[in-house]
């Protein structure tokens, strides 16, 4: 795998050229000059929130769904978000030829193997934004995609008609049977893995489920690479909420951010043995660990 830290980040004003909905999401398009072109599948931009006069002071941070380099307006980012709160709700209802401000391209990509091998992608809910863009790239460099999208009912998947045309096989799984196999993406992705021969799987979506996908590769030799959904308050690795224990190549855990370590991790990587109930816990034997919990 060819792992590529990108730290160029840029600060501009994002002018809303495009607002449709998507099933139960908000797909949006924003001319983003420079963010555009230096940004990877797997790397996120940080909105500002509410204008100038806003009391919403944390800026709100998504996946980067696509880019267009250039174009009629100049480069431009796509971000699929769900509102949720009041932050979300007041970008999903910007107009177009509103702005607001935005920082990017934020955290690390998800490493591209050196050769062409086979590989799945799997994504839950608009989890699945990134892969679409890093499907091309794979493809592009001779490997052959296979996703697998799942959702709790049909109308919170995204991009299955887009994962049609980016992907060589695609499997849709809903927890209602609402669409496709009736369960979860961990029903189906072992079959997948070893149908496909695929030597990396890579994914974006809950942290259950990214544990689920971790494990079911390891079982069949496959290695994961995660883009995880940790809350990020600032996205620039200052706020320091969004820390997770990772084990490093020396075998230490130790809590670092998701915003600028991360997104993207080895899955096999991650102590989801700290997750519990949408908490994280600090490791008892995380570098540090004591200290951490002084605070």
């Amino acid at each position: 795998m060819s792992t590529e830290v990108v730290r160029d980040v840029v600060s501009v004003t994002g002018e809303l050229v495009a607002t449709r909905r998507a099933g139960a999401y908000h797909h949006l398009t924003f001319v983003a000059p420079g963010i555009a072109e230096l940004a990877r599948p797997g790397q996120f931009v940080a909105l500002s929130v509410g204008g100038p006069t806003s009391a919403h002071l944390l800026r709100r941070c998504f996946s980067i769904h696509q880019v267009t380099p250039s174009g009629t307006y100049g480069g431009t980012v796509d971000v699929v978000i769900s509102a949720v709160g009041p932050g979300t709700e007041w970008i999903t209802a910007l107009r177009p030829h509103d702005t607001t401000s935005i920082i990017g391209p934020l955290g690390r990509p998800f490493p591209l193997p050196v050769q062409p091998v086979p590989c799945v992608l799997v994504g839950g809910g608009y989890g699945s934004a990134p892969l679409f863009w890093l499907a091309e790239r794979l493809r592009e460099r001779g490997c052959r995609v296979e996703m697998v999208l799942g959702a709790a009912t049909e109308s919170r998947l995204f991009g299955v008609v887009d994962a049609r045309r980016s992907a060589d096989a695609v499997t849709v799984c809903t927890d209602d049977g609402s669409l496709g196999h009736q369960g979860w993406v961990s029903d189906v992705l072992g079959d997948v893995i070893t149908r496909s021969g695929s030597q990396v799987v890579y994914a974006c979506g809950p942290m259950g489920m990214l544990e689920s996908v971790t494990t079911i590769a390891q079982e069949r030799g496959a290695v994961a690479q995660v883009a995880v959904e940790e809350a990020m308050a600032c996205g620039v690795g200052v706020c320091m909420t969004c820390v997770m224990p990772v084990r490093g190549a020396d075998g230490a855990t130790r809590m670092v951010r998701s915003c600028v370590e991360g997104p993207v991790f080895r899955g096999d990587r991650v102590r989801w043995d700290a997750f519990s109930g949408g908490l994280c816990a600090v490791p008892e034997d995380a570098v540090g660990a004591a200290g951490m919990r002084a605070h």
